[in-house]
């Protein structure tokens, strides 16, 4: 009886991007079979006299350790087999492999726990933790490890892939933290170990930056707003802008979801999405002039953003970030032809309506800096202990 197995590039099977997949090659009495571990490699950078990846290899390390692991898991089941005294053929071995209980993997971790983040309603942070599953699956090319797989030059290699993709370091940040908060999940799920954290090593809260400066002067705000345009889709970006700035720098979200019942007594009253605050203020003459331009009687929404074929707060969440894409896009172009100091989003709008009033004198309680910059709870709180009157006063400042 003789058996035996090796991990190979099989190059008798091309992919359509050119490379070979890697495959498990079970032999036993001379009969062969062969077992896709899922991750294919370039020919130009696997070894076959080595039987192994070269030294310019991306993600060589990790394949590497996907090999050794692969390795040891059908070596143990071999000797299990045989200790229970089974022969065994090719078939039945990958039959005993896939009928183990086998652990969690990177991918079904991510998939349960953005499952639960949706369920309970945190939609915003489930996809921020779907955009980081995405773009470590993009790098590694599949997610069927598991998180003991995941070591600190493995890290290094993800976070120099996407530098040279042109991301963000606080994206970078952001998705390594939540990176972090997942291995954690999976060492209290005992499918790691506390004592193997790559974050030992390496250390993402290093990952962060200064956010540029988004706020503008009055003067660039009153440029603007004077800005003139027959393009419906600019002209809609201009409005959403002018309107966040008048109305206390609301955010995007908020506008997409407000209807008439946030009209109430000349004032606009809504419940922040990100918060839970609730905000009241007096309807400025520049925003009821924009609001009637979009108010249409067949849609509950004061602004075209949202409509009634998208049911689900998924698809809402979905529409809303495409068409806050979409908007950006058309004030960068805006504030190119302005020659604006800054590239314009509508996030300027609400660091503008911040510093503008403050460097108009008004109260620093009633407007905080912190609006954007550091805890805009703080705001909130500030605010819910001013009279309507106190606010009104206040916003005449902001044209």
């Amino acid at each position: 009886m003789s058996y035996g197995f090796n991990i190979l590039c099989y190059k008798s099977k091309t992919l359509s991007n050119g490379e070979h997949p890697l495959m498990i090659r079970i032999c036993k009495d001379g009969k062969r079979k062969f077992i896709s571990l899922g991750i294919s490699v370039h020919p130009q950078h696997w070894d076959f006299t080595k039987n192994q990846p070269k030294r310019n290899c991306p993600n060589r390390e990790y394949i590497e350790k996907l090999i050794a692991e692969k390795s040891r898991e059908y070596a143990e089941t071999i000797i299990e087999m045989k200790a229970d005294g089974r022969d065994f053929t090719a078939t039945t071995l990958q039959e005993r492999m896939h009928g183990k209980k086998s652990k969690p993997t990177v991918e079904n971790l991510f998939a349960e726990q953005i499952g639960r983040l949706r369920s309970t309603g945190r939609l915003g942070y489930a996809m921020n933790l779907q955009d980081t599953c995405n773009s470590l699956r993009k790098y590694l090319g599949h997610l069927d490890i598991y998180f003991s797989s995941i070591d600190a030059d493995c890290l290094y290699g993800y976070e120099c892939w996407q530098r040279k993709q042109g991301i963000g370091v606080n994206t970078i940040g952001r998705r390594m933290r939540i990176l972090q908060m997942m291995y954690n999940t999976a060492v209290k799920k005992q499918c790691a170990k506390a004592a193997d954290s790559p974050f030992l090593k390496y250390k993402a809260s290093r990952l962060h930056e200064e956010t540029a400066k988004r706020s503008l002067r009055k003067e660039d705000i009153l440029r603007i707003i004077g800005y003139e345009t027959d393009n419906r889709p600019r002209r809609f970006a201009l409005d959403l802008f002018i309107f966040s700035y008048c109305m206390g720098g609301i955010n995007f979200i908020d506008m997409a979801y407000l209807t008439e019942r946030n009209i109430r007594d000349g004032h606009l009253a809504y419940e922040r999405h990100k918060t839970h605050k609730k905000i009241c203020l007096p309807l400025q003459e520049q925003a009821v002039e924009i609001l009637s331009r979009y108010r249409r009687p067949e849609s509950p929404y004061l602004f075209p953003i949202l409509n009634s074929t998208y049911k689900t707060e998924q698809q809402q969440r979905n529409r809303i970030r495409k068409m806050l894409e979409s908007v950006n896009k058309r004030l960068r172009a805006i504030g190119k032809e302005l020659e604006l100091p800054i590239k314009l989003t509508t996030y300027c709008a609400r660091h503008s309506f911040a510093t503008i009033l403050k460097h108009s004198g008004v109260n620093i309680g009633l407007i905080s800096e912190a609006l954007g910059h550091s805890n805009p709870t703080i705001t909130q709180v500030y605010l819910a202990r001013f009279e309507d009157s106190q606010v009104a006063d206040a916003m005449k400042h902001l044209l």
